[in-house]
């Protein structure tokens, strides 16, 4: 067992690392050649807030810290405010010195109400002071956070930022009034109790009672229609709408729990096991590790064998509950023998439900980033194509490789995909898609025809670039297929390749053809060439598959609640209800669709998906 290697040698190469970071929030760790910590920093979208540290002008600061990284390490989370917590945990445990660290611990910020004024403002304080004529709610773990919570409650119920010395004094309404971020209470255009209900609200949602706040606009919304004031209506309706993404569930920051998750992600070439670390509820992290499965183990043999090797052959400490991707074998060996090293009960788990299937999903989603951007580095890359050429027999290795795949549902819907790899990896821009028309349903061998033809009659019109290589999915008669094609259109330069599965459908296991039926190639399963090719081969099925399932369900999609089967007309109004329009229904998660009341989870995945496809 070890952790994944860092590249000291050389400088930290951006441009292939971002080629593959995720869209997610996060939290990213930037390393040195020693690989310490130099910055711990969130992002909302880490490939875009990562990107600018690469890109324009930076400070000199910033570029001082550039110069040094030789690593980024990333964390996956479920949103920006899970994000925060978990920064906010690494900062202090790791105190990375490019980051801003509290010198003092105990000078954490708090929000201040005071009950000295009638119009009062939530203002920022530094420190508890001894004074009694107010309210201090908090502490909270940093200023940013106090900073955003302030906003938010400016931007939802209007309340006033501006100094008492300045409000004394104005006798018309500032800039904030005119962009809706206060009520104006300065020159009397709400009266002193509507102000004062706002200021409770606010104080009510900084107190973790958003809900409660939530049902009592939701009456006050009902109230203004049947009155037909539906511009008070609307109004609400927004502060409702926001107030529900306010209270969207973390599952970094849970009330409790002491686990350790363990997500195994694998692909040709190369497989990779997180372990994210939950204590008291908070999740503290995630480690990547890439041991080698030089037995051929199974999935569940292999993390079996390393969650052993992690707690019994390490000192590393045993939480109470050890939840796994996926089942082990020698499961009640394995769980007692880690309850006798931890002098009480330990429980390993597969199948999980709440906010442990969600730790579980957050770490399988790192394993699979981390092992996406491990196989997209350039040196792994060049050793690839390198082993492809000479396996091939060619001069050079190929600058350019091509790859179809047919998806369908019993012939319904059918989908090409075709997906381009240079020796910088997959090429994105240049992947295409088919919607195959007027073929027989379920001929693999008619969609892969109009496919290829589709495409090289494009590629003779000048729009694109030639493949060196073209690879199908699906053997002899899809190869026999792409030989037609490229005689009857008189292509040439282009190498053909056939991948096969073999008849356990392994992976690993593939048999290639070159050119011909007649002619296979037999790679071992270590082979980089190998890895190649399953590479292409799976990134062409899994965009077939995407494309498949979007063309699928724009087919069936319905944009009506009514037309939802099992949604009446009192589980229609609780939802308009719960989330203050249809808009705001639509932009329901499946969790937060299930906290509705009558709505369950089995339910709330049956309206996501007939909304969302």
């Amino acid at each position: 067992m070890s952790e994944a290697p860092t590249d000291t040698a050389a400088r930290f190469d951006a441009r292939h690392f971002l080629k593959s970071v995720s869209e997610s929030p996060g939290v990213y760790r930037m390393l040195d050649e020693s690989a310490n910590v130099l910055y711990v920093g969130k992002a909302k979208r880490l490939k875009a807030r990562l990107s600018s540290y690469f890109r324009g002008a930076l400070n000199t600061k910033t570029q001082a810290l550039v110069a040094r990284i030789r690593d980024i390490q990333v964390t996956i989370t479920r949103s920006e405010t899970e994000a925060l917590l978990l920064e906010q945990t690494l900062i202090k445990e790791l105190r990375p010195p490019y980051n801003v660290l509290l010198r003092d611990d105990k000078s954490y910020p708090y929000v201040f109400v005071t009950d000295r004024h009638a119009y009062p403002a939530l203002e920022f304080k530094r420190a508890r002071q001894k004074r009694q004529d107010g309210r201090y709610l908090g502490p909270y773990p940093s200023a940013t956070a106090v900073r955003e919570s302030l906003a938010l409650m400016q931007k939802i119920f209007r309340i006033r930022n501006c100094e008492d010395s300045v409000f004394a004094h104005r006798d018309r309404p500032c800039l904030q009034y005119q962009i809706k971020r206060c009520s104006a209470p300065c020159v009397g255009y709400i009266s002193q109790a509507e102000y004062q209900r706002d200021i409770d609200h606010a104080v009510m949602c900084l107190d973790g009672r958003s809900e409660q706040v939530t049902k009592q606009l939701t009456l006050a919304m009902e109230q203004a229609a049947q009155t037909l004031d539906f511009e008070e209506a609307a109004r609400l309706r927004d502060q409702i709408q926001q107030l529900r993404r306010m209270q969207e569930k973390q599952f970094v920051d849970n009330a409790d729990g002491d686990a350790d998750i363990f997500a195994l992600a694998e692909q040709p070439g190369g497989l990779c096991i997180s372990v994210l670390t939950i204590r008291q509820g908070r999740m503290l992290g995630a480690r990547h590790h890439q041991p080698e499965n030089g037995l051929d183990l199974g999935i569940g043999e292999l993390l079996g064998e390393f969650v052993s090797q992690f707690y019994l052959g390490q000192s590393n400490e045993i939480p109470q509950e050890v939840i796994v991707s996926h089942p082990l074998t020698d499961i009640d060996l394995l769980q007692s023998a880690l309850g006798e090293r931890a002098g009480r009960k330990v429980r390993i788990a597969s199948q999980v439900r709440g906010h442990r299937a969600q730790w579980r999903g957050l770490a399988v989603t790192n394993a699979e980033q981390h092992l996406a951007t491990q196989l997209a580095n350039r040196s792994q890359l060049s050793r690839r194509f390198e082993s492809l050429r000479a396996a091939l027999d060619m001069p050079q290795p190929p600058a350019r490789l091509e790859c179809f795949d047919i998806s369908h549902s019993q012939g319904e819907a059918t989908v090409a995909s075709c997906v381009v790899f240079d020796q910088d990896g997959p090429v994105k821009s240049d992947y295409r898609r088919f919607n195959i028309e007027g073929v027989a349903a379920g001929d693999d061998y008619a969609a892969m025809r109009q496919a290829l033809t589709r495409r090289f009659k494009r590629l003779q019109r000048g729009e694109g670039k030639l493949p060196d290589i073209l690879i199908v999915d699906g053997g002899k008669g899809q190869l026999n297929m792409a030989r037609e094609v490229i005689a009857e259109l008189e292509v040439t330069g282009v190498a053909l390749i056939g991948v096969a599965k073999g008849v356990t459908r392994k992976a690993g296991l593939e048999t290639l053809f070159i050119e011909t039926v007649d002619r296979e190639l037999d790679l071992d399963t270590s082979s980089p060439a190998l890895h190649l090719l399953q590479h292409i081969r799976d990134e062409a099925h899994r965009f077939a598959i995407t494309g498949h399932r979007q063309r699928r369900d724009k087919q069936r999609r319905t944009s009506s609640l009514q037309d939802i089967p099992g949604v009446g007309p009192k589980r229609r109004r609780e939802l308009l209800r719960f989330f203050g329009g249809l808009q705001g229904v639509r932009k329901a998660t499946r969790d937060d669709l299930a906290r509705v009341p009558g709505i369950n989870e089995q339910m709330a995945t049956t309206i996501h998906q007939a909304l969302h496809g």
